[in-house]
């Protein structure tokens, strides 16, 4: 197992992405806020198998934090994700602190419309702006690249691969499919929040995506009944809920419940299982059912 340099200044990253195509490699690059599972080091593989040379960021973006969310209790284990990070293969693990990444002064921001106005977007006020302005500022320094991004955090990929276009970074932007555990939840670095109770409870995310991908798979086509199979279960279960949504995979925007789908169609979940938020999704007639 090789060791991977651990880079805290944008300098030095840029330097080490220029020397690494320089000598002809490609590089891939995994964007993380740490506490990695299973779920991020696929990512690491693909970005492997897509570009030779690894690079893996790890920080907490606390622009991307609303003022009553976790940024403070958000899990931190630095020597422990760059130990996973070698045993993966990882070249370079690029683990700044905040100053790094907002110097003094700083005062821009990324925004990318229409993507962001339904979904988490009202539920997470200033959230994509700050995710949109930390991977902008990722891949300046980074350089040409393949990134690798799970599909888990839906929205959060169509954003990004909307700014990438609207700014010309020179970045292929990769969707990998969602990580499970075998019983169907999909894996986040936030599932360390919950209780034995809450982590069961927590599957009725995946159980009501899985009757909507039964269902479409039989034929059903009314965006209504689909979201109510995907809902009821997620009502019964959660202490609250963002919303269960069905919308159009491209452009996100919601459909009606008198609405028919495509053969396509993006079934969103956002809720809250004790005191943390979880979401998940499937894209019918594209992704697999949803182990639950």
């Amino acid at each position: 197992m090789a060791s991977a340099i651990v880079v805290k200044t944008p300098g030095e990253l840029r330097r080490i992405c220029d020397d690494a195509r320089a000598s002809g490699s490609r590089v891939g690059f995994v964007p993380t806020m740490g506490a990695l599972h299973i779920g991020h080091l696929a990512l690491v593989t693909e970005a492997k198998a897509r570009g030779g040379f690894v690079v893996c960021s790890i920080f907490v973006n606390p622009t991307q934090f609303g003022p009553n969310e976790d940024f403070a209790r958000y899990p931190r284990d630095l020597a422990g994700d760059v130990t996973k990070l070698e045993q993966g293969g990882v070249d370079v693990v690029f683990a700044p602190d905040a100053r790094a990444m907002y110097p003094e002064g700083e005062a821009t921001r990324v925004r990318v419309e229409r993507l962001t106005t339904h979904l988490c977007g009202p539920h997470r006020p200033g959230h994509f702006e700050g995710v949109a302005t930390v991977v902008a500022k990722l891949f300046a320094l980074v350089g040409p690249s393949v990134a690798v991004f799970g599909r888990k955090d839906y929205q959060q990929l169509a954003v990004i691969r909307r700014m990438a276009a609207d700014l010309l970074f020179p970045v292929e932007v990769v969707g990998y499919p969602i990580v499970r555990e075998p019983d169907g939840l999909a894996m986040s670095s936030r599932n360390a929040y919950l209780s034995s109770g809450e982590r069961t409870r927590a599957l009725a995310l995946s159980r009501g995506l899985a009757e909507a991908h039964l269902a479409h798979a039989r034929g059903e086509r009314r965006a209504g009944a689909l979201r109510a199979l995907a809902e009821a279960p997620v009502r019964a279960a959660a202490d609250s809920v963002d919303y269960v949504t069905v919308a159009d995979p491209d452009t996100l925007d919601p459909l009606t419940d008198d609405a028919n789908v495509g053969s396509r169609a993006l079934v969103a979940v956002a809720c809250h299982v004790g005191r943390t938020r979880l979401i998940d999704n499937v894209v019918l007639g594209e992704d697999p059912p949803p182990r639950g």
